[in-house]
């Protein structure tokens, strides 16, 4: 037990991070030959590495996206709006997990247990060094390998990058061994088998795409390789009749129920689930986080995205570009309500519709997906976090399929339309997508050619509607090669002048507008509804006057605006970070690529 303790203890020290070097673990403190000595010993270490996404890195990423607007300093909107260098944008360069995942695989032999047993545990080791090199290929491309413990002073530590292809290929290989050799039974909250092939194709998805569309990178040539994998290893999952989407029947409830869950443990979509629970000490909280005011706010962009509930376009529509708030909620896919506060949505202890915030900076949409309507705390703080839907699973296949051109009918219903049927959505259907291409999508991705082109469209929209603030859009808009959708500056409901406007869906108004140069009136002095309720009050106008509602065209009108700053992207630059600049000193024979300096 005391060995057991100090190994622990070991981990603990050894994850802090460290921006110059591989960190060193302190292995002379205890032997290998004792730190491994049989399968119990395995699985501690191993289970220190486990590592999961939380409610606020699922949620909060896509500030970094079309998705929404932030007033936060992420680092997408320094490098597009500032003059970046690898002096200013100086994260990502750390290297001590890899140091403590290539240790273990370096002395799991040493264990007194079966092959099986002990392929089990470097199969879950190597998911996760490909996990981490995958986030370090998405962000320099190319980067050194390391597939063995360096300790500080060795040569080694100080050789150039290795080649994307390279490494990319070294990441397939870990996943490979690793589907091969995880186990499938495996600790509740720990990957398992499905976990590690679901990680296993969208990787393949993800390099497949990005080098199918990143010519910079000179790699089209092996792209369907990559593309073939992961339809390969998605059909694998969905053959394996293990998972499901879940669907009690309740379209209008279902999708929302996997994100407001107390216990995933079940839930036969739910591949891989993060589990809180405060009657445990283990909880999080990111109400006030997610909703309102805080650093993010949904774009309108996002909400014209989601389809008609028809399955027509929302975009086809005539005159959407000046529908308000209610009316753009009105007839449309049903995961649009269960992503986003709508109108006369009720919050927990209150009885009147809530009526929506509008503060200046944000674009008036509130965030309801991941959002907990209660006021309980124990309920509150006991919220699991899906890691791996099932749902992924049959996008990445048909998302695949699609790319290689093989994609039939029978493909998109036993993928994309299972998905739609969950919430009463009309299927997919492959010659009309391809026939009637949406021109907003041709605007968006001009890269998209060929015979499968609407088809493709469709099923973005179909990723973006679907993963919606649960950190995918950024990674799908850096490997289609769309940047430039980054540009935009986000923008929020909208207004057609100063007035009187319904937020609730009753035909009666809420909120007033009134002109900047007016004084909003003392509470007692304050027009009430036809209902007796006092109306809220905005002054209007330009974004930087002192008011407290930006619109586009000031007291005009227009859609809500949210900063002004010009965003610029240089491709192929911006899809990639430079290598700090300290590091660059450390060791010379590091080089910038790409344009960075």
């Amino acid at each position: 037990m005391k060995k057991h303790i100090l190994l622990l203890a070991l981990l603990t020290g050894a994850s802090a991070c460290n921006d110059d070097f591989l960190e060193k673990l302190p292995q002379t403190s205890i032997s290998p030959e004792v730190f491994f000595a049989n399968e119990g010993d395995l699985a501690l270490y191993v289970n220190g590495l486990l590592s999961m996404p939380d409610m606020y890195g699922t949620y909060l990423n896509d500030q970094s996206t079309d998705n929404a607007a932030t007033t936060g300093a992420v680092e997408m909107k320094v490098v597009m709006t500032g003059s970046p260098s690898s002096q200013t944008i100086t994260g990502g360069w750390d290297w001590g997990r890899l140091r403590n995942i290539n240790y273990f695989l370096d002395n799991y032999n040493k264990a007194t247990a079966t092959s099986d047993v002990k392929a089990h545990y470097a199969g879950i080791a190597r998911y996760y060094r490909a996990q981490f090199y995958l986030e370090k290929v998405g962000r320099f491309s190319d980067v050194p390998w390391f597939s063995k413990t360096v300790n500080p002073g060795d040569e080694e530590l100080y050789k150039t990058q290795d080649p994307r292809a390279v490494v990319m290929d070294s990441v397939m290989a870990d996943l490979a061994f690793a589907a091969a050799n995880v186990r499938e039974s495996v600790t509740a909250g720990t990957p398992g088998k499905w976990a590690v092939m679901t990680q296993y194709a969208r990787t393949a998805l993800y390099e497949g795409t990005y080098r199918k569309y990143h010519s910079e990178l000179n790699l089209q040539a092996s792209a369907n390789k990559f593309l073939e994998t992961a339809a390969t290893v998605s059909a694998e999952i969905m053959a394996s009749n293990k998972f499901s989407i879940y669907n009690t029947g309740k379209p209008n409830a279902d999708y929302a129920a996997l994100f407001n869950s107390q216990d995933l443990s079940s839930n036969k979509e739910v591949i891989l689930a993060n589990a809180f629970d405060q009657t445990k000490d283990r909880s999080q909280n990111v109400n006030s986080t997610v909703f309102g005011d805080y650093e993010q706010a949904p774009s309108r962009d996002l909400v014209q995205t989601y389809l008609m509930k028809d399955g027509t376009r929302f975009t086809d529509v005539q005159g959407y570009q000046q529908f308000g708030f209610v009316k753009e909620f009105q007839g449309r896919d049903p995961r649009l309500a269960q992503t986003l506060v709508y109108p006369g949505w009720v919050r927990a202890a209150e009885t009147a519709p809530y009526i929506l915030r509008l503060n200046k900076n944000f674009t008036g949409y509130h965030q309801l997906k991941g959002y907990i309507n209660s006021t309980d705390n124990v309920i509150l703080n006991s919220v699991d976090v899906p890691v791996y839907r099932y749902a992924e699973v049959l996008l990445t296949y048909a998302e695949a399929k699609a790319e290689l051109g093989t994609l039939t009918q029978d493909d998109l219903d036993k993928s994309v339309n299972l998905i739609r049927a969950r919430v009463g959505m009309p299927d997919l259907k492959l010659a009309a997508a391809n026939g009637s291409p949406d021109p907003v999508m041709v605007q968006k991705y001009p890269n998209v050619t060929g015979a499968n082109r609407g088809v493709i469209f469709e099923i973005r929209r179909e990723r973006r509607v679907e993963f919606a603030f649960e950190n995918q859009r950024f990674n799908d808009v850096m490997r289609w090669q769309a940047g430039k959708l980054l540009t935009v500056i986000p923008e929020g409901m909208y207004f057609s002048g100063l007035g009187k406007y319904d937020l609730t869906g009753d035909g009666v108004e809420d909120i007033i507008l009134i002109d900047k140069s007016k004084t909003i009136p003392d509470e007692k002095e304050k027009e009430k509804n036809s209902l007796g309720v006092v109306l809220i009050y905005y002054r209007a106008g330009a974004i930087g006057e002192d008011v407290t509602v930006y619109l586009k065209n000031g007291n005009a009108g227009g859609t809500m605006v949210t900063e002004t700053a010009v965003r610029k992207f240089e491709d192929p630059k911006y899809y990639y970070r430079p290598v700090p600049q300290k590091e660059m000193l450390l060791n010379p024979k590091l080089k910038q690529v790409f344009g960075w300096n």
